[in-house]
């Protein structure tokens, strides 16, 4: 019963998957159609799309061929029209080259032709050369024998004549130009000058070589000399200066060139009367303190002229040789005074010509600080200065300042000229400086000389103590023209061998008369 069970569901399975093989089948097959339908129908719309493409492609590609060959054949017109604009300028060049070649031949014939003429001339001026060389030795001959005079002489009588003129030429040339220079240039210059003056002008006044010392009574030169004159000779001593005393009431007579000895002598004599203990011992003990106090007087003077003159940095040796000149004098003239007054002006100058202010102020200071030393060192106080200023390693400007205020060597910057000219004007400036009798008239003497020693000179006269000399020439050896040259000639020399200070007007006078007398 069992196996019948199996049996038959064995059967049953059996058919059952022979009727499911046989439905798969024919679903296959359906789908398998199907399959081929789609594949068949895409194919074709493939086909169709392709052609389609191609299609296009042929047209798009027509379509740039098309446009290849109209752009080519565009550019093969202007290419073509470029090339012939070229060969027609081409054209026109050669023919212009033609034509300057054509040109250029008959310039060059020409040029050959004027050679020859030129050729043809030369040898005829060469000719007439000749002949005037002939003409000329001919007439020199006759012009010898007719004036009786050497071919040199005249030549001489002819170059002397031009000399003349040219003289009188350079004469009136120079005139023009002292002229033209004094209406430019002396009002400015007045201007500057006065400008440096008004602002800092001082008073002189100096002590030259004596002292005079008031006494209460005339019984202290009594005590003064002492018993058998001890106490004057211990002065004496101790100062190095002369006491002079005499019948002039209530004073006594300091003598020494030294300024500051003698001041170091008024003073211990003024303490010694103030005190009024005056023995030898008492005498070295004041003296020793005033020395003391100068010393420290002196460093004063030399850092307050520093100062006054906005000259810095200078050194501590240095200053205490300015502080000296204090107590210095050239002339009458108070040495540290005239030195602050030529820093003053030598800046003012420098300041309006724009040169270098502090060069030339600090110069002015120091031109003349040698005179400081000049007691104590052999050599002028130029020489001295340069040394001093060197010594205490003062800048080059400065010492070619110091060097170079009394024109002794050639002038190297515009600074030392202001300098110079500072000092000029400070030691020429009325009041400012007393001149000993005997060197006023030798230097007058010496300038009339100068002046009469020119060919032509009648006379000549110094006036206005020497800042001017009138010349009377003889009219006959000198013309007007020639007055400028000689007046510039006379001034030169005044220049090179005369020291004066401030400046020496030179005035020429030429006067021609004439007479007769009416019977």
């Amino acid at each position: 019963m069992v196996l019948g069970i199996v049996i038959a569901s064995i059967i049953s399975l059996a058919i059952g998957g022979v009727a499911s093989y046989f439905i798969t089948e024919k679903v296959l097959e359906k789908k398998l159609g199907n399959a081929k339908n789609i594949a068949e129908k895409t194919l074709k719309d493939a086909e169709e799309k392709a052609s389609t493409i191609k299609k296009e492609a042929i047209l798009e590609a027509k379509e740039e061929a098309l446009k290849i060959k109209t752009d080519s054949e565009n550019e093969n017109k202007e290419r073509r029209a470029e090339i012939q604009k070229m060969e027609s300028r081409i054209l026109e060049k050669e023919e212009a080259l033609d034509r300057k070649n054509d040109a250029l031949d008959k310039k060059v014939q020409m040029i050959d032709d004027a050679k020859q003429e030129i050729e043809t001339r030369k040898q005829e001026i060469e000719t007439k050369k000749q002949e005037l060389e002939e003409m000329k030795q001919n007439v020199s001959k006759e012009l010898e024998k007719v004036a009786g005079l050497t071919k040199e002489e005249a030549k001489k009588q002819v170059v002397d004549s031009i000399i003349d003129d040219a003289r009188k030429e350079a004469g009136n040339i120079v005139r023009d130009i002292e002229n033209e220079a004094r209406e430019e240039g002396e009002s400015k210059a007045r201007d500057i000058i006065t400008l440096a003056i008004q602002k800092c002008a001082t008073d002189q006044t100096a002590d030259v070589t004596v002292t005079t010392v008031s006494l209460p009574t005339d019984e202290m030169k009594g005590r003064i000399i002492g018993r058998e004159g001890r106490n004057i000779r211990a002065i004496e001593n101790a100062t190095g200066v002369d006491l002079i005393i005499d019948d002039t009431p209530d004073a006594v007579t300091l003598s020494s060139f030294d300024p500051i000895r003698r001041e170091v002598a008024r003073l211990t004599l003024e303490k010694l009367i103030t005190d009024g203990r005056i023995h030898p011992a008492r005498v070295e003990d004041i003296v020793e303190k005033v020395k003391k106090d100068i010393e420290k007087t002196i460093k004063e003077a030399g850092e307050n002229a520093s100062f006054e003159a906005g000259v810095f940095n200078l050194h501590p040796e240095l200053i205490k040789i300015l502080g000296r000149l204090k107590y210095r004098t050239s002339y009458g003239q108070n040495v540290l005074k005239h030195s602050l007054e030529t820093s003053y002006i030598a800046g003012l100058l420098a300041g309006e010509l724009g040169a270098n202010v502090a060069i030339a102020k600090r110069g002015g200071l120091l031109h003349d600080i040698g005179k400081a030393l000049d007691f104590e060192m052999e050599g002028t106080h130029v020489s001295i200065g340069v040394e001093v200023a060197k010594k205490y390693k003062e800048s080059p400007e400065v010492i070619h300042c110091i060097e170079a205020h009394h024109g002794g060597v050639e002038y190297k910057s515009i600074e030392a000229i202001l300098v110079q000219v500072a000092d000029a004007i400070s030691s020429s400036r009325p009041g400012a400086r007393r001149e000993s009798l005997d060197a006023y008239v030798k230097r007058l003497e010496k300038l009339e000389q100068i002046a009469n020693s020119f060919k032509g000179v009648e006379s000549s006269f110094a006036i206005q103590a020497g800042r001017e000399i009138r010349i009377a020439v003889k009219p006959e050896e000198v013309d007007d023209a020639s007055m400028y040259v000689l007046a510039n000639e006379i001034a030169r020399k005044i220049e090179s061998e005369l020291e004066y200070p401030g400046q020496i007007k030179v005035n020429i006078i030429r006067e021609t008369r004439a007479s007769d007398i009416a019977s």
